[in-house]
């Protein structure tokens, strides 16, 4: 009895391990994410930071890489058949450092937290997001009642959040997803993708809503990589991974704009 429960938990282990093997490869780290996204599943936790991990995050911006080519190849063929695009309020930036880094480093981070740093489902990191918004809310809020963005009671809050926030990956360190938001982590996944790329309307200056949910594509695209790299490999990862994302786009942004000048 014992040798044919044995062999029944290794049969049902089987299919698991296998994923685990195949993702060692950069195809079937490809089909892991095309695995997650057809059925988002939480892992019980995410890879440590290692070598591994980085070649796993390696592997997904390769996908993100290859699969942006593809959507702007599309969107250049809509420009060749005579169709306009609707103006981006990015392509008036005057890219100095100060908007670079803005793009390639902040973005990313305050992007990541905002829309995933709680979608591992730990007490510690939902907690963690809830200070990090509500202190946002707060400082925007004075912000925008006193017309300035810095003084003392902006560097207390923020020294507040991140006290709060420390104490509570600290003190939930060792607490595991919580089982309702297991459940519910299929519907909690594509919101927050779908948020992310929500959001990304206001880039545009004109047109209705119904005209420019195609042109967020991308974004709900990229926050699938995201989203599916943040759960896998950790926050850092979703960070980088996004800050690679971005950077890419600062470069082609700037090489299009001295080939045209």
């Amino acid at each position: 009895m014992m040798t044919e429960t044995s062999s029944l938990s290794e049969r049902e282990d089987a299919p698991l391990k296998t994923r685990a093997v195949a993702a060692d490869t950069m195809f079937g780290e490809w089909r892991r994410y095309l695995d997650f996204v057809r059925r988002p599943v939480l892992p019980d936790a995410a890879h440590t930071v290692s070598g591994g991990s980085v070649l796993g995050i390696a592997r997904m911006w390769a996908l993100d890489v290859v699969l942006m080519g593809i959507l702007l190849s599309i969107a250049g063929l809509i420009v060749m058949i005579g169709i306009d695009l609707p103006e981006n309020a990015l392509s008036g930036l005057s890219w100095g450092p100060e908007i670079i880094a803005a793009v390639v480093i902040v973005a990313p981070i305050v992007e990541e937290t905002g829309f995933r740093g709680w979608l591992s489902g730990r007490p510690g990191h939902i907690l963690a997001w809830a200070v990090f918004l509500l202190t946002g809310a707060v400082l925007s809020y004075v912000a925008r009642a006193t017309g300035t963005e810095t003084g003392a009671a902006s560097y207390i809050a923020l020294a507040v959040m991140l006290a709060l926030i420390v104490g509570a990956l600290y003190y939930f360190r060792k607490a595991p997803a919580m089982g309702w938001f297991k459940r519910l982590f299929p519907l909690l996944f594509w919101l927050s993708t779908l948020a992310f790329a929500l959001v990304h309307l206001w880039n545009y200056t004109e047109g209705s809503l119904a005209y420019l949910l195609p042109f967020v594509v991308p974004q709900f695209v990229a926050g699938s990589i995201f989203g599916y790299v943040r759960v896998h490999y950790g926050l850092w990862a979703s960070i980088l991974t996004h800050a690679l994302h971005n950077g890419l786009a600062v470069a082609l942004v700037l090489s299009i704009g001295e080939a045209a000048t």
